[in-house]
């Protein structure tokens, strides 16, 4: 889902030609396939279009490959910082909610929202859109 709300909001300021967007899971179990009917269905809900995105595998070699990198949860963010091939490349791995301007200290994590209902994807969608904002609002500072 944030795949998808970036790409949009970085196309929307002009950034989508200076920031290209991948996603992946830390875990291996969904690669190859389209996301969630319920995310997909959340975010055709609020007018964009989910129907590129495939499931991918986060590897050692995303750190070649990207400049920034941001982990959706605590466990998210372990895995891919022992990737890291070196001390120096886990500087690359930052908590999605860090550009939530309603996150706060203990609450940085983005909920999976697989084991309960639709309304838990409508919820982190909001969540994934406002810390997006505070993503592309800060962008140019961070690419320089």
């Amino acid at each position: 889902m944030a795949h998808v709300v970036l790409e949009d909001r970085l196309a929307k300021a002009g950034l989508d030609g200076r920031v290209e967007v991948a996603s992946s899971g830390t875990g291996g179990w969904h690669e190859g396939e389209p996301m969630d009917r319920r995310a997909a269905a959340a975010l055709r809900d609020a007018g964009y279009d989910p129907s590129r995105h495939i499931a991918r595998t986060f590897t050692t070699d995303w750190y070649a490959e990207h400049d920034l990198l941001l982990a959706m949860d605590h466990s998210n963010y372990a895995d891919m910082t022992d990737q890291a091939p070196t001390v120096q490349a886990q500087g690359q791995v930052r908590m999605f909610r860090e550009f939530d301007p309603e996150a706060i200290v203990g609450d940085d994590e983005v909920p999976d929202p697989w084991y309960g209902g639709s309304d838990g994807f409508v919820r982190v969608l909001a969540m994934i859109e406002r810390t997006t904002d505070g993503l592309v609002e800060r962008l140019p500072d961070l690419i320089g």
